[in-house]
């Protein structure tokens, strides 16, 4: 099947196939690749939440921090390496103002790193989903321009002629939206998928400043 896709006289139209084939590996490739990362950080993340809520005292709180993995063990560290910092009275401008303003400012820039870090190869995907199709309508138009161009050449019009080329050109068309489907689909689920985890981890960050406050931040 492979060989019948290029087997067309066109090499544009060769081309076209060729590049929409590498774009649907690179789409199921980042699919597969993120939903690995999910699950991973998923396992991490349910492991550290048991354990940290488990901790009879901030201490031992940080503690379990400090020797976790996931998004939420890292926005924890963050939040427990900014308190030591406040403990330690620094002075410059980056620590200034009040405890509990320094605090929430480290958890939102920790929160938007790890926001930005799983936003990686969803504008990839989108990129595919929305120029995949206009790839394959490109192969499609410019093979029946070829095909028009050798019937004028021939000066014959009969349907076995005709029939042949054009089909040829409307399997770019029809691979082109093979290719953007699963890259939209995928595009949508992990967006979905990742404003939930952003919700989660602004779940955490609201119920560590809660903790630190009562702990009048200090560990």
């Amino acid at each position: 099947m492979m060989n019948d896709f290029f087997s067309v006289s066109s090499p544009v139209v060769s081309g076209t196939l060729l590049l929409l084939i590498v774009l649907s590996i690179v789409t199921w490739s980042i699919a597969l690749f993120k939903l690995w990362k999910q699950y991973e950080s998923r396992q991490h993340d349910q492991r550290f939440n048991r354990e940290f809520w488990a901790a009879r005292e901030w201490s031992g709180a940080e503690k379990v921090s400090a020797s976790s993995k996931g998004d939420i063990a890292r926005l924890a560290q963050a939040g427990f390496a900014e308190l030591k910092n406040l403990n330690s009275a620094q002075q410059d401008l980056k620590h200034s103002g009040a405890p509990q303003d320094v605090l929430e400012r480290m958890l939102r820039q920790q929160l938007q790193n790890i926001q930005r870090y799983h936003e990686r190869g969803l504008a990839e995907l989108a990129s595919i989903g929305s120029t995949a199709p206009f790839i394959g309508l490109f192969g499609t138009v410019w093979g029946i321009m070829h095909a028009l161009q050798n019937i004028g050449q021939t000066g014959t019009a009969s349907l076995d002629v005709v029939a042949g080329p054009i089909g040829e050109a409307l399997v770019a068309t029809a691979i082109g939206i093979a290719t953007a489907l699963p890259a939209v689909l995928a595009y949508n689920f992990f967006l979905r998928r990742l404003k939930v985890h952003v919700t989660d981890l602004e779940n955490f960050a609201h119920d560590f400043m809660r903790l630190a406050q009562k702990q009048d931040f200090k560990l």
